[in-house]
């Protein structure tokens, strides 16, 4: 059963994820830990959201920017091997606390930027893509941080979407094989991670076509409402932790 209700979280997962590029580990990573613990919930959760942006890069795969994907994930992948190779001896109650402060400021800030036609240039992807992806490598999702700084960069809807989901793909596959050197993929885990990252795909399919039906506005209050809940939650858990 406990299979059952990973599934059913994971689609719902899945589905919201798909639709503003992000969210899918802030609802299914709690699941995980209650049901495998902790200690194997982030390197689970590493497998699922390898699948979860693979089925977000085939369903906007004509939409991709793939020169932001590249000058984004060549220094994120080796920074987020430095970042999962830290990461057991971080205080990771600090980090989360000023993750989560960074998700709530980034609303005005986005719309500061809004304002004013602020975009982000092509090369400032490279600065992003080393911190970001350190990051990843010590929390379980960034995604509440990387779908602002690409919809900033002037990427909105599918070609955010697939764009994103590129750019993260890269940075996971390095935090996984950096799990796997350390021991912490064992074929249980795999496995398990395989299970979650099934209903995952199967909701960005479902996702495309509500994506697709949004205007520009809304996409953009679900973003700025899911960074909003994606903050308070990390600030919460840091000081339950």
């Amino acid at each position: 059963m406990i299979y059952v209700f990973i599934l059913i979280v994971g689609l719902i997962a899945g589905t919201l994820g798909g639709i503003v590029g992000t969210g899918t580990s802030i609802m299914l990573l709690p699941v995980l830990a209650y049901s495998f613990g902790p200690k194997q919930a982030v390197p689970i959760m590493a497998i699922a959201a390898i699948m979860a942006n693979l089925a977000r890069i085939m369903a906007w795969w004509r939409d991709v920017d793939w020169r932001a994907v590249i000058v984004y994930s060549v220094p994120g992948i080796p920074a987020a091997a430095l970042g999962a190779g830290t990461l057991l001896v971080l205080p990771s109650g600090f980090v989360d606390i000023a993750i989560g402060v960074f998700f709530i400021l980034m609303i005005p800030f986005r719309r500061w930027m809004h304002a004013h036609q602020f975009t982000l240039p092509l090369w400032s992807l490279a600065i992003v893509g080393a911190g970001m992806g350190y990051l990843t490598g010590i929390v379980a999702s960034t995604g509440p941080m990387t779908v602002p700084i690409f919809v900033s960069y002037g990427l909105i809807r599918g070609p955010l979407l697939g764009t994103e989901a590129a750019s993260s793909l890269a940075v996971y596959i390095s935090k996984a094989i950096t799990f796997q050197r350390l021991d912490a993929l064992p074929p249980d885990v795999i496995f398990k991670g395989l299970i979650a990252g099934s209903s995952l795909f199967a909701g960005a399919f479902i996702a495309k076509r509500v994506v697709l039906r949004l205007d520009a506005m809304a996409f953009h209050i679900l973003i700025e409402g899911l960074m909003l809940i994606a903050g308070l939650s990390m600030i919460w858990g840091a000081f339950q932790g």
